[in-house]
């Protein structure tokens, strides 16, 4: 097995990695067995040749604030942890159009973010950055259904980032594994004084979260 060489990420980026990495005692054991499922999920081979799983698709209702955060913090995760070309996404059982609050919660995080130029008004194209030049791929935060042909059909892990999805949606057609993963939605603080801290609280959390499933992960498929 070639050994995994983690993607370097912009100086902020990483500060802010290594700072949620050190929170992990923060994590209740609840929160901690889901992990490992989601873990366990990210790192079982897949037949016949024994690779990992090389998407995980993050839904929520609206794709609009939770999933586009877990989509850019797995990207992240993977590009520190492996596999290599895991690829991460994000969808909703409807679509609207990523949040501004969500958007600046990264934005506060060290990402950097571009708005393509083309496309949908209503449903742009955000370009979200963590890494040197060169070193990575940006995600492309758009909000779509689990219906978009941009997503993958089958062998991908279904992450349910919220609890109405996850009723909505009790099975994923093609999803080798579905793992429920909620998180209290920072839509309810959007107009409020303390809306800015909701979302940073909420984007450290999945952060936090996902960092840590992927350590572990690497640690079954044995490269921790």
């Amino acid at each position: 097995m070639e050994s995994f060489h983690p993607a370097p990420l912009l100086p902020d980026v990483e500060r802010y990695v290594e700072a949620r990495l050190a929170e992990r005692g923060r994590i209740d054991p609840q929160r901690l067995a889901r992990l490992d499922e989601l873990a366990t999920a990210l790192s079982l081979p897949r037949p016949p040749r024994g690779e990992p799983v090389s998407a995980a698709v993050y839904v929520c209702t609206h794709n609009s604030r939770r999933s586009h955060l877990a989509q850019v913090w797995a990207h992240v995760a993977a590009a520190r942890f492996g596999p290599d070309g895991l690829r991460a996404h994000s969808a909703g059982t409807e679509a609207t159009a990523l949040a501004p609050g969500a958007a600046a919660a990264l934005e506060r995080a060290g990402l950097s973010l571009s708005r393509q130029a083309d496309g949908d008004a209503r449903n742009p194209v955000t370009r979200v950055d963590a890494f040197e030049p060169g070193a990575g791929a940006p995600v492309a935060c758009f909000s779509k259904t689990l219906a978009h042909p941009s997503l993958p059909r089958r062998d991908f892990v279904a992450v349910m980032t919220c609890t109405s999805a996850d009723t909505a949606c009790p099975i994923v057609p093609g999803a080798s594994a579905r793992v429920s993963l909620p998180f209290v939605d920072p839509k309810e603080s959007d107009g409020r004084p303390d809306s800015a801290a909701v979302y940073d609280a909420c984007c450290a959390r999945i952060a936090r979260e996902l960092l840590e499933a992927f350590r572990r992960a690497a640690e079954l498929r044995g490269e921790g």
